[in-house]
């Protein structure tokens, strides 16, 4: 499809999306889990239950690596018009079957088969590290405005529990982000594990809050069906006795651990978003604007198809109601040294990722620790640092 539209001076642009197709890998990326598990039952081989961890942590920043960054970039001018064309939205609603289609093929191989414990584990790490991802989905559908969309993102965040998640995501990270006071922003100087006992509680208890807050405004009780957070732990709830009354009570251990580590791969996505990046406080106590350098970007464009987007960050922060297809990337942006796949691999080992990163962040800086997000008690640490790098 061509995308055709006139600039203010009176030309004409005409701009091919060579990924419109592409995008289905982003449909099928969540999959990945349930055609293992599957292929260990047709096969017998249960090292099937490794492949996909393999896949997401491995081969996907190998390939990221080998196939480089995306150089297509729509122009200003047709923006809108990409925004409007419903295939893209449709795409998300395909992703949103295949999550949950993924979840409960591998519930079914688990609660079925004798599987030794070490393959029902990577089978379970497997479907949360999908499922978490499939965040994003949630995550694109529930920056819309209309109520279908809102149900979809609310019907993807089930799957792992994870309701409170466009609420505190809407209303609190995006507008405190890069700044101290967001829970979702990593601090310079922090480890990926410090920050998931920081981020996990806060972001949960702060939904939790924001809707409450909602709910007195319109005079409405917190406890009932108009609690956003409550339908969508219904949702969770449900599924999860129901998955327990047709397999039995060891598929709690699979449900808690299912929920918990789909739970810290979106907060991996989290840290490596903003590590270290402040926006500036005003004389009157207020941050700026967010700004694109307040994100940090990824633009290999295999880890980007399947994760719609979501890596080029920077745009989506500065105009969080664009669609993901339209998102765009700019060359002077702070970027990650890989994809997020790759960057939650390195993030994983904190020594190997402050060498990696906090050059970067003290490049972003201009070697003046004091305009970044410093972990309390690191201040005078960071600022002899960056004197030496």
């Amino acid at each position: 499809m061509i995308f055709v539209a006139a600039t203010d001076d009176g030309d004409e642009i005409r701009y091919v999306d060579k990924k419109r197709w592409l995008w289905v890998l982003s449909t099928l990326s969540p999959g990945v889990p349930a055609f293992c598990a599957l292929a260990l039952l047709a096969s017998g081989n249960v090292w099937w239950a490794a492949a996909p961890l393999i896949f997401y942590y491995a081969l996907v920043p190998i390939l990221d690596s080998l196939i480089g960054e995306d150089p297509n970039n729509p122009p200003e001018a047709v923006v809108e018009q990409m925004a409007e064309d419903q295939h893209y939205r449709r795409l998300l609603f395909v992703a949103s079957g295949v999550l949950w289609l993924n979840f409960l093929i591998v519930v079914w191989v688990i609660g079925t088969q004798p599987l030794p414990l070490w393959a029902a584990a990577l089978l379970t790490l497997s479907a949360a590290v999908a499922s978490g991802s499939g965040l994003t989905v949630a995550h694109e559908l529930g920056h819309k405005p209309n109520v279908v969309d809102k149900w979809g993102a609310k019907l993807v965040a089930a799957i792992s529990g994870y309701s409170h998640f466009m609420i505190e995501h809407n209303r609190g990270h995006h507008v405190q982000v890069a700044t101290p006071e967001d829970a979702a922003s990593a601090r310079l100087g922090e480890s990926l594990w410090m920050f998931a006992t920081r981020e996990i509680p806060h972001v949960a208890k702060r939904g939790w809050q924001m809707e409450a807050a909602r709910l007195h405004k319109k005079g409405l009780p917190v406890f009932s069906r108009h609690n956003d957070l409550l339908q969508g732990y219904a949702i969770t709830g449900g599924v999860g006795l129901a998955i327990v009354v047709a397999f039995g009570p060891a598929m709690i251990l699979f449900l808690v651990a299912h929920h918990a580590a789909s739970w810290f791969h979106l907060t991996m996505a989290n840290y490596v978003e903003h590590y270290g990046l402040k926006r500036t406080r005003k004389e009157n106590g207020r941050y700026e604007p967010c700004q694109p350098h307040h994100s940090w970007n990824t633009n290999h464009i295999l880890s980007n198809l399947l994760l719609f987007h979501l890596q080029r960050h920077s745009d989506h922060h500065t105009n969080p109601l664009v669609p993901y297809q339209s998102l765009r990337n700019f060359e002077e942006l702070p970027h990650l040294p890989s994809g997020y796949p790759g960057s939650f691999v390195l993030a994983a080992i904190p020594p190997l990722w402050r060498a990696v990163m906090d050059p970067k962040v003290a490049k972003w800086a201009d070697g003046d620790a004091r305009k970044c997000n410093v972990a309390p008690g690191l201040e005078n640490h960071y600022a002899l640092k960056f004197q030496h790098l």
